[in-house]
């Protein structure tokens, strides 16, 4: 949103909430919104066809003072309309249309939070986004995108980069750590085939990151580092091809678990999850006149082939610009990817087979990213926790939303946003995308996608608090998204009350 929040500095005994209320009507031809509408805004919205309301209110931590609290609540209601999956019937020895649709209603976050000097401890559920990319123009962080619902969980970490004792400021660390338990245990029961493939229900859910960057002050900056997630306990449950359930697998939390997603322990421990990762690389120049120029990239692994990138040239790669001020363009972003080698098609393990001595002992191969032998795809209700540009689970109509099936893809993505006018911001993104399916089940014949969306923002001066929102989208070609368009307008006021004097101020600009 074009609005900001602007208040002046507070005394010990006031408090301040900010809060939110809008309203949302999006309408178009397909199963689904198009894709840079329902992308990269925490799931809330999927279908082709809606109303929905949103209410928030929230307390940031406060930065100057020493010790801090916050918290945040969130809600969203609604109409949309439902999709039709597939989903077997065993007794029948047949298939049938199963429509679904998001709830009606659902609390979105409701989280507590404090902070003493550089350190911040996070319970419940919160939102999070890409801690290096630009949310706004990227086409999605690999590990951490903001694309899907938050997990309920305990985050403890690193308020932004603290310096590190005895550089003089010269480097720098940020670092946090969160446990989550998955609750789309529902959402998997109604939408999932139970046909020829498994379900993991009352999974859990780790992320950790550690970056490392040198003096920002300086005109040259970099930042390196990893993120890392997995998916670990719960149950899984086998089907096979005439939809009976043949195997059981209790993975069921121990408090050991926790230790297993940090330290690798001796034996087949390695394996314990499903692990995903990143490693992540930003390198800053300020020019004299207040323009910034980054180059990055992101190389996702999956295993020990792709942390030692033993992937090729599979990863993120980007390059963003932004103005000094805001103006005709403010930001822009071109990035390409590829996730096409995967460390090859074919895992091979010498442990696998005794005496075995091809490809030099080395285990490698076959990361099919984003899936794994025992746990769901990498999401939450459907949608990527990592990249969006990966295709959800929640787009395979056949009921097969436990895994993704065009993880083999490369494409090309861009993005600029800026100034019209006055209070009115654009935004601008368009993607290509060329699919091949997975190493395991690939395509006969690739598929393509193009997608673009246009977007305006408007905050009305005349009415400090509110603003206007349209967006117009695509999707062109014969991937999972096929061919659709459509548009979404939306309403937010924003205020603040003063807790202490009992006062609401609209924000302004």
């Amino acid at each position: 949103m074009a609005a900001a929040i602007l208040s002046t500095p507070l005394s010990a005994e006031e408090i301040s909430i900010n809060t939110s209320a809008s309203m949302e009507v999006n309408a178009g031809h397909g199963n689904f919104a198009p894709y840079y509408i329902a992308s990269n805004r925490h799931g809330t919205l999927t279908q082709a066809n809606g109303a929905q309301m949103n209410l928030k209110a929230w307390k940031p931590l406060d930065m100057d003072r020493r010790f801090s609290w916050g918290f945040g609540a969130e809600g969203w209601a609604g109409m949309t309309d439902a999709t039709d999956y597939m989903r077997y019937d065993a007794d029948a020895g047949e298939w049938h249309v199963n429509g679904q649709r998001p709830p009606h209603v659902w609390l979105q976050q409701l989280y507590g939070e404090i902070k003493y000097r550089g350190v911040f401890l996070t319970v419940g559920l919160k939102e999070h986004e890409s801690p290096l990319l630009n949310q706004e123009l990227s086409s999605g962080d690999l590990v951490q995108s903001g694309n899907a619902r938050p997990i309920p969980e305990v985050r403890v970490g690193f308020i932004d980069f603290q310096n590190i004792p005895f550089t003089n400021g010269w480097v720098q660390i940020q670092g946090e750590i969160g446990y989550g338990k998955y609750t789309d245990n529902g959402w998997q029961k109604s939408h999932y085939s139970y046909y020829n493939s498994h379900v993991n229900l009352g999974g859990w859910y780790n992320y950790k990151r550690c970056f490392f960057r040198t003096k920002p002050s300086m005109p040259f900056s970099v930042t390196v580092g990893l993120q890392a997630a997995a998916q670990f306990a719960g149950i899984t449950y086998w089907y096979d091809n005439k939809g009976k359930l043949y195997q059981t697998d209790n993975m069921s939390f121990k408090p050991i678990d926790l230790v297993d997603m940090l330290v690798i322990r001796p034996g087949d421990m390695y394996w314990k999850g499903n692990h995903v990762g990143a490693w992540d690389f930003n390198a800053r120049y300020l020019f004299s006149s207040g323009h910034q120029l980054k180059a990055y990239f992101q190389w996702l692994w999956e295993d020990g082939s792709g942390i030692g990138k033993l992937n090729g040239w599979d990863g993120l790669w980007g390059l963003e610009w932004n103005a000094p001020q805001p103006g005709p363009v403010s930001s822009a972003v071109v990035e390409v990817m590829t996730f096409m080698n995967q460390s090859g098609p074919l895992h091979y393990d010498p442990e696998d087979i005794s005496g075995a001595t091809m490809n030099n002992g080395n285990a490698d191969g076959a990361d099919n990213y984003y899936n794994n032998t025992w746990y769901n795809g990498y999401a939450n209700y459907g949608m990527g926790i990592g990249s969006p540009m990966f295709p959800s689970p929640i787009y395979n109509l056949d009921g097969y939303t436990t895994a993704y099936v065009d993880n083999r893809f490369w494409g090309v993505s861009a993005g600029l946003n800026g100034l019209i006018t006055s209070g009115l911001e654009y935004r601008v993104l368009g993607s290509y995308r060329r699919f091949f399916g997975t190493h395991f089940v690939p395509r006969s014949n690739p598929v393509h996608n193009v997608s673009a969306m246009i977007e305006a923002d408007w905050s009305i001066r005349q009415v400090p608090g509110l603003s206007l929102k349209a967006q117009v989208a695509f999707d062109s070609g014969n991937s999972p998204y096929g061919n659709q368009t459509g548009a979404l307008v939306g309403i937010r006021y924003s205020g603040i009350f003063n807790c202490k004097s009992r006062t609401y101020t609209p924000c302004v600009l």
